[in-house]
């Protein structure tokens, strides 16, 4: 399967998805008008890519997100689900939830995304600048 690699916006964060390497991240800011069209492309790529994954391999999806809007949210949830419902099928998945040490916020949104998750393994850390 082919990379996706998007340059971040002023409104849309950058997506990095080496999927040979099994290595996905999301960083920067998402609050874009129409968020179907940004994340479009990478539920689809994430979808075909977790679909055509065999039990026994591991997947890292990094997210440093500074900031992103309520239609943002709904597509990471839709992401975590996604990625929720691979684990269960024996792909092991390692969600790393950055946030800068101050951003109480950030850390809470990765307290309350990783509660709805029972398969995925789901890490806070502070951002290292």
């Amino acid at each position: 399967m082919d990379n996706l690699v998007i340059a971040a916006t002023e409104r849309s964060p950058a997506v990095d998805f080496d999927f040979a390497a099994g290595v996905l991240s999301l960083k920067g800011e998402s609050y874009p008008e129409d968020a179907s069209t940004v994340f479009g492309p990478i539920f689809a790529a994430l979808e075909g890519f977790l679909h055509d994954q065999v039990a026994g391999r591991t997947l890292r999806f990094d997210f440093e997100l500074i900031y992103f809007n309520s239609s943002s949210a709904k597509a990471l949830m839709n992401m975590f689900q996604l990625m929720d419902k691979a684990a269960a099928r024996g792909v092991t998945i390692v969600v790393n939830w950055f946030f800068a040490a101050d951003d109480e916020t950030m850390k809470e949104f990765g307290e309350d995304f990783s509660e709805d998750l029972e398969h995925v393994t789901f890490n806070l850390a502070i951002t290292q600048d």
